[in-house]
């Protein structure tokens, strides 16, 4: 079990403590993730789950979210999650193909993924999630159909399909510098992206940002409050929070060494330039855009005042459309997101 105990302990505190620090505050979020959560024991989650209702004032109909790893999720955490109040469950899938699987370092077939969503559904969980990759090395149109189609026919109510990013350090990355592998080239993932649009809207999803489709009214709130900068508190090693209406980023300490004696979170104050920019960077992620009347709410300036010139340009060029108070991306737009920040930056 190594440092889970020590870790449970340190969260449960640093949870209680901040609970009591804001005065019970209300939340109508929580997303429990960043890792595969499902590696603790049950009795282990069931002190966090007890520790954030001690903490918070939660709305009855709050979004309870929580990522679990197919290959660890047993009946029994199930059940702690069920009456923990955990109402969202997501599950990182990744991939159909047991070559792919592997290649990404994951431990769990689709086999175990199908048992996972059996289990999750007469456990009682009616909102499932499935996290899938697109653009990973070797991965063909036909692997990633097949994966569609298998995920798919789960039934899930969300779906996401990120675009690989390889991280510097892992087995992955060292594979691909050495040329054993190949990142498949811009063509072949805007193919996949296109299919996946296409096909997930026939069966009925709805996107609603760039990589994440929902059945209608099944959209993740959590994580649409991040995109639109809303305040949220971040627990754990390496958590991060954005407090103090937008203004204040708190990081805890990236080591667990460190988490685990007690350093203290780093904060970054966000200078009003920086908030902007941010807002609308999020906010072009959305189908829908920036919402124009919130930007100036949070920020206290009109959007147009800030960026007129970058916005006709992009407007001009049919990179993004105006429409009902919202600024955002076309299809076009979207293939070349970069490039219209850069122009905003």
């Amino acid at each position: 079990m190594g440092h889970r105990p020590a870790y449970v302990q340190a969260l449960v505190e640093e949870i209680t403590q901040r609970g009591e620090q804001m005065g019970r505050p209300y939340a109508d979020t929580v997303f429990i993730g960043g890792g595969t959560p499902s590696l603790l024991t049950p009795p282990q989650m069931e002190q966090v789950l007890q520790a954030l209702r001690r903490s918070f004032c939660l709305d009855p109909a709050a979004e309870f979210s929580c990522e679990a790893n197919p290959g660890a999720l047993s009946a029994g955490m199930l059940k702690v999650l069920m009456d923990g109040g955990v109402n969202r469950l997501s599950l990182v899938a990744q991939a159909a193909d047991a070559a792919l699987l592997q290649l990404l370092g994951r431990r769990h077939t689709w086999y175990q993924v199908e048992e996972a969503v059996a289990a999750a559904r007469e456990a009682g969980f009616t909102n499932i999630n499935l996290d899938l990759m697109l653009g990973i090395p070797t991965q063909t149109m036909d692997i990633w159909r097949q994966t569609l189609e298998q995920a798919l026919a789960l039934q899930p109510t969300h779906l996401s399909c990120y675009g690989l990013i390889v991280e510097e350090g892992t087995i992955l990355a060292a594979r691909i510098e050495a040329g054993v592998w190949t990142l498949p080239d811009e063509d072949t993932e805007r193919r996949l992206y296109d299919y996946t649009l296409t096909r997930l809207e026939q069966a009925g999803f709805q996107q609603y940002e760039i990589s994440n489709f929902a059945r209608p009214g099944r959209q993740c709130l959590h994580n649409l409050h991040c995109w639109q900068r809303q305040d949220y508190l971040g627990f754990g090693c390496a958590a991060h929070g954005l407090e103090g209406a937008g203004t204040l980023r708190r990081q805890n300490p990236s080591t667990l060494a460190g988490y685990l004696a007690g350093e203290q979170p780093r904060f970054q104050p966000i200078g009003a330039e920086e908030a902007m920019f941010e807002s609308l960077m999020l906010g072009l992620r959305l189908t829908r855009g920036l919402d124009l009347e919130a930007f100036e709410a949070m920020h206290g300036q009109r959007f147009e005042a800030v960026w007129e010139q970058q916005a006709e340009n992009s407007l001009s060029r049919g990179l993004t459309a105006l429409e009902q108070g919202h600024f955002r991306l076309t299809r076009q737009g979207m293939d070349v997101m970069n490039t219209v920040l850069l122009d905003f930056m």
